[in-house]
């Protein structure tokens, strides 16, 4: 199971008479309702009723994934795969001894047209003690999957009932929506339940001339897929195999299926019907005070047959035909959520997702935020449990530094960020304690100033080339070596890999036409905020910033007093050359002394030091036609050996183009636009505000001027003369 927070909630009260889950557990019959829920107690992250409202416009079904089974090439051992799919992470069972496991574990998942596609499947050799290593991996876009192969069904089908039915607009929905691959029994059910079954199922099986009875015979089960697991440490080797299905739910099956499991759930006597008293139970469950007032009469309507008993199907039927008159089910019975009775799409979508109902295979477990949190051993459960570390989104303070986490924005999925746990708690020590600001102010800044130009130094003989291979391995899936434009044996020194350069076209600029979209600065981890107020509440917490301190006082004006930051924070794994975010004229560029504390989050979230008003760094102001004026200031950091810019005042810069870079170690880049200039993408400025970082690549759209152009006023010459 999931390995988060068992805190008691408040015991309160609904005014409508709906009680949330802790009051809820009090009556005897229900908290033997709730022992036999097989919930996952995760973090929460994945849970059901921390789900986000989806729009009809957005919803595109319900997939249903099942992990089968592997193929791990002749590699003997006990594995385990989890899959990564948004913010939400699930974990198989661990297999045998075998080089082939079988798992045969399935998991829904919502997907939405503007949400995550991709699903990263990994495979884990087990380590019980500590953590377990990742040996291949995949990704897989769910929509292109279960969409491949239908196209033309889509267009034929389509073609033959747009123009005889005036609902041609819903089955476009619907086509996109829910056919994927699915065998076409499940396709006409499906039609039946949203159209009826007289006009559109005829016009279909006309269509294909295709019998009724025959189809409804076919077997409904989704074929199996195989896909090739890679290395993550060498680009392209193949490692494993792994069998897999996926298939978007059928709405009538998930009604049954539904009614199947709470049956089960308040069928104290297993004998697949409910009694009067165990319906009334189930009753009370929904958290409906008009139901439970008039649960005979309901009883009476589901007991169709008249045997005292109500059966799976006749449960099935009463709770389809009261969802579309009268809703019985306004609370949860799993999580407690109370649900909006009004919104049906978000109750079928929460329902569905939270029982977790299916073909009797193993459920994977939820409540985990990544594969390598799900992958852990024991060891980390337990200092878990004991406080000493943790494993959240958030602020990174305190035991919670010890993971990091960001929000990948190409595959919209959490990653951790990989930190040597030796550094890990050396930062945390010198960074998130009055003993370690003392060390600072007794001389620890003139050692790490010293420690970070010996380190420079050293990052420039050919003997420190030695050391990129075993980086490389470190952050084997997190560094793309087929991006990087010259092999590994170019490289003569340590400094000449970490300024790598990429093959041209590996990072697109967007919208490269239009000068008034400006860009993201740098692969890195992103933070975004309207204004400096905001970036000081929810990520810079050091007490004596401002924007002032930052560009100093030869660049600082009052247009950027409440302007909007943009902190660019690149890690020792990035590819360490900025570009400009912006097309404009660079007015200066000025140098600003100070000290080289570490950017890293568990230095910037902490109270005790002022990361960015006290280290070294220089400040260019660019002067644009859409923007205003631009600073973008390139801060140093531990170990940083120098920064070094590509342009000089005077130059005029297309956004895009490379501006410098940062010799070995992490850095940041801070972008000040003046107030109101741009209007940041919604989705950088969401996480931001979660104090969440965005994990972005060069080129990335990173918001749109809301200044209009300056234009100069020409003079009218229609009634000019021109005299000799």
């Amino acid at each position: 199971m999931g390995h988060g927070s068992s805190k008691e909630l408040p015991e309160t009260t609904n005014t409508e008479g709906a009680s949330t889950p802790s009051s809820r557990i009090k009556h005897p019959h229900l908290r033997r309702i709730f022992r036999r829920l097989p919930v996952s107690r995760g973090n929460g992250s994945s849970s059901a009723s921390t789900l986000k409202l989806v729009s009809a416009e957005d919803f595109t079904g319900i997939a249903l994934l099942t992990l089968i089974s592997a193929d791990m090439q002749q590699f003997k051992d006990k594995w385990l795969a989890c899959v990564s799919f948004g913010e939400q992470t699930f974990r198989t069972h661990i297999s045998d001894q075998t080089e082939k496991p079988v798992w045969n574990s399935e998991k829904k998942l919502l997907l939405e047209k503007n949400g995550p596609r991709l699903a990263r499947i990994s495979v884990f050799e087990t380590n019980r003690i500590s953590k377990n290593n990742l040996v291949g991996y995949c990704e897989i876009d769910l929509l292109e999957l279960l969409t491949q192969g239908c196209s033309m069904l889509c267009y034929s089908i389509h073609r033959s009932l747009s123009g005889r039915l005036a609902v041609a607009s819903r089955i476009d929905r619907l086509l996109f929506c829910m056919i994927g691959r699915i065998p076409f029994r499940t396709l006409l059910k499906r039609c039946s339940f949203h159209f009826g079954k007289s006009r559109l199922t005829y016009e279909l099986l006309s269509f294909f001339s295709l019998d009724m009875n025959s189809i409804l015979l076919q077997d409904s089960d989704s074929a199996s897929e195989v896909f090739e697991l890679f290395d993550p440490a060498a680009t392209g080797k193949v490692v494993g195999r792994i069998s897999l299905s996926c298939s978007v739910e059928d709405p009538i099956e998930t009604e049954k299926n539904f009614a199947r499991r709470i049956l089960a759930i308040v069928d104290y006597n297993e004998d697949g019907k409910l009694s009067f008293s165990e319906f009334s139970d189930l009753i009370k469950a929904f958290g409906n005070q008009v139901a439970d007032n008039k649960k005979e009469e309901l009883f009476k309507a589901a007991d169709k047959n008249g045997d005292d008993a109500v059966s799976m199907d006749e449960l099935a039927e009463l709770l389809a035909i009261q969802q579309e008159n009268e809703p019985l089910i306004n609370c949860c019975p799993v999580c407690g959520e109370i649900l909006e009775v009004s919104d049906k799409l978000n109750t079928l979508v929460h329902l569905s997702l939270c029982f977790d109902e299916g073909t009797g295979n193993q459920v994977m477990t939820g409540g985990f935020l990544t594969d390598k949190q799900a992958s852990y051993g024991w060891m980390f459960k337990l200092s878990e449990w004991a406080h000493f570390s943790s494993y959240d989104v958030g602020l990174n303070s305190g035991s919670s530094a010890s993971h990091i986490l960001v929000f990948d924005r190409k595959t919209k999925r959490l990653v951790e960020e990989l930190i040597d746990k030796k550094i890990v708690l050396s930062m945390r020590a010198i960074y998130q304690s009055k003993i370690g600001l003392r060390l600072m102010d007794k001389g620890a800044k003139e050692i790490l100033l010293s420690i970070s130009e010996k380190q420079g130094r050293e990052m420039n003989t050919t003997e420190s080339a030695r050391d990129i291979p075993t980086f490389v391995e470190f952050f084997k899936d997190q560094i793309n070596l087929a991006e990087v434009k010259y092999p590994l044996e170019h490289f003569k020194t340590f400094n000449e890999f970490f300024i790598r350069e990429l093959k041209p076209g590996t990072r697109p600029i967007a919208s490269m036409e239009r000068d008034d979209v400006a860009i993201c600065a740098a692969d890195c981890r992103l933070m975004a905020f309207k204004s400096v107020e905001d970036g000081q509440r929810f990520w810079i917490k050091g007490r004596k910033f401002s924007v002032q301190g930052l560009l100093g006082k030869e660049t600082y004006s009052s247009a950027f007093a409440d302007g909007t930051l943009v902190i660019f924070r690149l890690a020792p794994q990035d590819y360490h050359r900025f570009h400009s975010p912006v097309s404009g004229t660079i007015e200066k560029f000025v140098k600003i002394p100070g000290c080289l504390y570490t950017v890293n989050p568990i230095a910037v979230n902490s109270k005790y030091c002022n990361v960015f008003t006290e280290n070294k760094r220089e400040v260019s102001i660019i002067s644009t036609a859409h923007f205003g004026k631009v600073a973008f200031v390139a801060i140093g950091a531990t170990m940083v050996g120098s920064i070094t810019f590509s342009k000089k005042a005077g130059d005029h810069v297309k956004k895009g183009d490379e501006y410098g870079y940062f010799s070995f170690g992490g850095s940041t880049v801070i972008c000040v636009f003046e107030k109101d200039a741009i209007e940041i993408d919604e989705d950088l400025l969401a996480n931001s505000a979660r104090s969440l970082e965005t994990l972005v690549s060069v080129g990335m759209k990173l918001g749109v001027a809301t200044k209009k152009q300056a234009t100069v006023n020409l003079p009218n010459f229609d009634n000019w003369v021109l005299e000799e």
